[in-house]
């Protein structure tokens, strides 16, 4: 059995505000310190109007300020759109802060949109200098940098937040190349997982590799329960394919009535097809199989459907198995 962990993306319900999500999102991370989970981290989404998480680091130490156990961290921080320097003396006040659990997750995904980027300020092709971005971040921790002299990146000097790469393209042989812990998900993860263990060269950040391996999973009392529980989130991200904008999450019940447009309901299905869910055997059984095909020394799991307490009550659950 592997370590657990949890994404929580901050997902805005039907008729409630960012602001309340961002609540119930530090209210959450209580519970799963309650329930057990190794992490909790949090992401980075700009200008959706169904996603309050936009501000990662803000957000962790307020998670970490309520908690006491659980590591905190960034599921991630996308580099593209920050200095890297900024991103050190954040890290470094979190790990300050809370020493021994601040973890330091880093995409190189850029804004969905022209105009989102231009507020930002940084264009599409930031993200070709991610390997450079992640080098220079790191350097600002060990104080080997050359690039700017005299220049300290203060309190992150010399600390050590545990640091991941949120593998996309080649982001699997960018974390091996720096002797980096990898987190991967989607499509051919054992293929990825593979190359980049392969590949490894240990560093002062790790000695040897470390896979986490994303899932959207639910557990319920039935599988048709847990796939019900798994709807909304799945219907926000057809929608947000078709229409541009992921939507605030709607009761289950109400998605069944819609008369959804051909596309829609194709993606809808799509996106089912990608996650886990089932009782509780049913779930343990995916999971054996996930990390028996991956290798993975640890699950990152998410998921999110419209009431709180059905949430809840599949993390429970999940917690809860054996496997």
């Amino acid at each position: 059995m592997r370590p657990l962990s949890i994404l929580d993306r901050s997902l805005v319900r039907q008729g409630q505000s960012p602001a309340a999500a961002l609540r119930d999102t530090v209210r959450f991370a209580r519970r799963a310190e309650e329930l057990g989970y190794h992490r909790f981290w949090v992401s980075e989404h700009h200008s959706v109007p169904g996603v309050a998480g936009s501000a990662p680091t803000v957000l962790a130490a307020a998670v970490a300020a309520a908690t006491s156990r659980i590591r905190v961290g960034t599921g991630g921080v996308m580099l593209p759109n920050h200095r890297p320097m900024v991103v050190a003396e954040q890290f470094g006040v979190l790990e300050s802060l809370y020493p021994g659990r601040v973890d330091m997750g880093l995409g190189r995904s850029v804004a969905f949109t022209g105009g989102i980027r231009k507020a930002l300020g940084h264009g599409r092709e930031a993200a070709d200098g991610f390997p450079a971005q992640v080098a220079e971040l790191l350097g600002f921790f060990t104080g080997d940098q050359d690039a700017y002299p005299g220049v300290h990146a203060l309190p992150a000097e010399g600390l050590r937040p545990q640091v991941f790469v949120l593998a996309m393209r080649s982001g699997a042989d960018l974390a091996a190349a720096l002797g980096l812990p990898l987190v991967i998900g989607g499509a051919a993860p054992a293929e990825a997982a593979a190359r980049y263990r392969a590949a490894f060269r240990p560093s002062d950040w790790a000695a040897t590799p470390y896979v986490m391996v994303a899932a959207n999973v639910t557990v319920g009392e039935t599988a048709e329960r847990a796939a019900l529980l798994q709807l909304p989130e799945a219907w926000a991200t057809a929608r947000s394919r078709v229409r541009g904008a992921f939507p605030p999450l709607r009761p289950p019940g109400e998605i069944l009535r819609m008369e959804l447009p051909e596309r829609e309901r194709a993606l809808l299905e799509e996106a089912r097809k990608g996650q886990i869910s089932g009782t509780g055997d049913e779930v343990a059984a995916r999971l054996r199989d996930l990390v028996t095909t991956t290798g993975a020394d640890e699950v990152l799991v998410t998921m999110n459907t419209y009431d709180l307490d059905d949430r809840l009550d599949s993390y429970r659950r999940l917690a809860a198995l054996a496997w």
